[in-house]
């Protein structure tokens, strides 16, 4: 029996969400098309070698959707000689322009090329970050203004046989959207609602939807609830899924894996762009590898029909008990792995978070320390971290009953032995057992599944465990056989973080062949990217484009280099005023390109420093931190 919901097919097996098909131009998005991999070019729009020569490189990368930003009439006319030139050397690849503010622009590009992205926060409406109080009246008239400026161009689109996305995203709503919904998901919906009704009116259905979020929760939760509006609405127009200014590196990587990932794990998605802050070229392979990871077929099929009527919209953590520092109001805990090791010595510590000086004989902790140590069957002869906790086998343990050490049981092991203490019990949740009868006392859950498909398996069992009002702690323990560290950072993110976006899990436990290190930062890499914990510094950094006034990665480089022990901060590093103030989003600071060689400094959405030259913008910005108190000294 499936389980049917409000945002996608099946709570409890993978099944995608049927979208109607958009044609747009050689290709199609939607229906049963294959997922499609889109970027963005870096270059100015203006630069017509420059820019079809990046194009290339991403088409030849694998890129099948090409989007070029069109700021003035000037980019969006160009675009058709960027088009024609791409022809002339065989590329019919579809571009996409991307318009902020200027309708104008936008209906030039309707008539050169296959799509236009519009941004409903920005193309007819104010952004000054009022709070203005409406009136249903004046709300009324608003719209009315809207639609009348943004017809135009759905008949042009109609007319030409142009597909529109109508891209909402988190960090640029209106004023008037937040001044009756707020910086909400709900916002970001009734934005694009708003446009696709004015769409609708005029019989023009070649639209695709994005809600993107530097905020992964306000991602998800934001198509969710698009999806089932549209539902609502007898729609099913196709979704363009994307966590804008995921930043560089792991982190862009783990974050974007996040969200994109925790859409597709529901069958939602129907063309990706994983934003980084790297050459757009770049982008392509990660995309391509997210995507494989759902092209697999799932060898199960679960019949379950659950009784519980879980908010997948706003974020809710389970209620579990508190036992050591795990459950209750305590943090996600990560956990490392030194089973496999044929001897456990103390310069392993350095690998999950620890360094031990011998010359002070104390330990060094560092922010991203795990806080438990699998053992298997291995004892150790050495004094250990006061924050760092063991867990043993059975057998091994209860030989030695070391004071700072917990025991780790099978099912049928507890049931043997039944313990009076505190006990990990280890469920194979692709096993038959009866959730009702599982041990409640003193007993931490560390649920693993050897599918490559986890997701409906670990939600079924968290339904199972409400529906006995079970409240016991769970830990997370993934195992990959991946080698490849990109493809792993991808895979766990994406099999992770959608449960610790719906407030699951208590703690995550990822095995797999490559380093400690490795695999401790990847597990609190995901814990950050979901909200979750803050271990470091986190950097919402926009993926560059044609309106970027300055180097982006050279930039994120130097501020990173500066400010990365900071713990907690957030950073926003934008390339043009269309990715700032507002795409920030809640960073606590913001650094912003205003003009060519110059940069604006933001305190939170306020702009407190104007016009500071790009040589002296990082250390002005260091010292916008320091006036604030959010200074701290990094250790030598």
């Amino acid at each position: 029996m499936s389980e049917k919901t409000e945002f996608c097919n099946d709570l409890f097996n993978l099944e995608r969400f049927e979208t109607r098909e958009v044609k747009i131009g050689i290709t199609a998005i939607g229906g049963n098309n294959p997922i499609q991999i889109q970027s963005m070019t870096t270059t100015d729009t203006m630069d017509t070698l420059g820019s079809v020569e990046q194009s290339i490189r991403m088409i030849e990368a694998g890129c099948e959707l090409v989007r070029l930003t069109a700021p003035s009439k000037k980019e969006a006319e160009n675009l058709g000689v960027i088009k024609k030139e791409l022809v002339k050397r065989g590329y019919d690849t579809p571009l996409v322009a991307d318009i902020h503010f200027t309708p104008n622009a936008a209906e030039i590009a309707a008539k050169l090329i296959e799509k236009v992205r519009v941004n409903p926060g920005n193309y007819a409406d104010k952004k000054k970050f009022e709070e203005i109080d409406y009136t249903e009246a004046s709300y009324r008239a608003e719209l009315i203004r809207i639609e009348e400026k943004f017809t135009p161009l759905v008949l042009l689109c109609k007319e030409h046989g142009t597909a529109m996305r109508i891209g909402t995203n988190h960090g640029s709503l209106s004023d008037r959207i937040l001044s009756r919904f707020g910086d909400t998901p709900e916002g970001m919906v009734q934005s694009a609602m708003e446009f696709i009704h004015i769409c609708r009116k005029n019989d023009y259905h070649d639209l695709v939807i994005s809600m993107k979020a530097s905020n992964t929760l306000v991602m998800v939760q934001a198509y969710r609830l698009l999806v089932k509006t549209m539902k609502e609405h007898g729609m099913n127009y196709p979704l363009h899924l994307g966590v804008t200014e995921a930043g560089d590196g792991e982190d862009g990587r783990i974050k974007s894996a996040v969200g994109i990932g925790a859409l597709l794990e529901d069958g939602l998605g129907d063309t990706i762009r994983v934003s980084l802050t790297e050459d757009p070229e770049f982008e392509i392979p990660v995309a391509q590898k997210l995507v494989q990871k759902f092209q697999k077929k799932i060898d199960y099929k679960l019949k379950y029909s659950s009784k519980n009527n879980f908010d997948f919209f706003h974020y809710n953590k389970r209620k579990t008990k508190a036992l050591i520092n795990i459950g209750g109001s305590n943090t996600s805990i990560v956990f490392s792995d030194l089973s496999k090791k044929e001897k456990i010595v103390s310069t392993n510590f350095f690998g999950f978070g620890y360094s031990y000086s011998e010359k002070l004989d104390k330990w060094n902790i560092s922010d991203q320390a795990a806080d438990y140590v699998y053992l298997g069957d291995h004892t150790i002869d050495f004094e250990i971290p006061g924050t760092l906790r063991l867990v043993q086998n059975f057998e091994t343990w209860k030989k030695h009953k070391r004071a700072d050490a917990y025991p780790l049981f099978t099912l049928e092991e507890y049931h043997q032995n039944k313990p009076e203490g505190i006990a990990f019990l280890l469920l194979d949740l692709d096993s038959d057992f009866t959730v009702s009868a599982l041990p409640t006392r003193n007993v931490i859950y560390v649920a693993e599944t050897k599918k490559s498909q986890k997701t409906q398996i670990i939600r079924k069992f968290q339904h199972e465990l409400a529906e006995y009002e079970n409240k016991n702690p769970v830990i997370l323990k993934l195992s990959y056989h991946l080698e490849d560290l990109e493809t792993l950072q991808l895979y766990a993110s994406s099999d992770a973080g959608i449960h610790f976006i719906d407030g699951f899990a208590d703690g995550l436990w990822i095995t797999a062949p490559r380093s400690l290190v490795d695999l401790n930062s990847l597990s609190f890499g995901i814990l950050q990217a979901t909200r979750t914990r803050i271990s470091k510094t986190e950097y919402i950094s926009c993926p560059s484009c044609g309106r970027t006034l300055f180097d982006l990665q050279e930039t994120t480089a130097k501020i990173r280099e500066r400010t990365a022990h900071l713990k907690g901060l957030k950073i926003g590093i934008m390339g043009c005023i269309v990715n700032g103030p507002g795409e920030m989003a809640d960073a606590d600071y913001g650094y912003v390109g205003t003009g060519p060689g110059k940069i604006n400094l933001y305190k939170e959405k306020t702009v407190v420093k104007k016009n500071i030259s790009e040589e002296e913008a990082v250390d002005a910005l260091i010292e916008l931190i320091r006036e604030n108190g959010d200074w701290i000294e990094p250790n030598k």
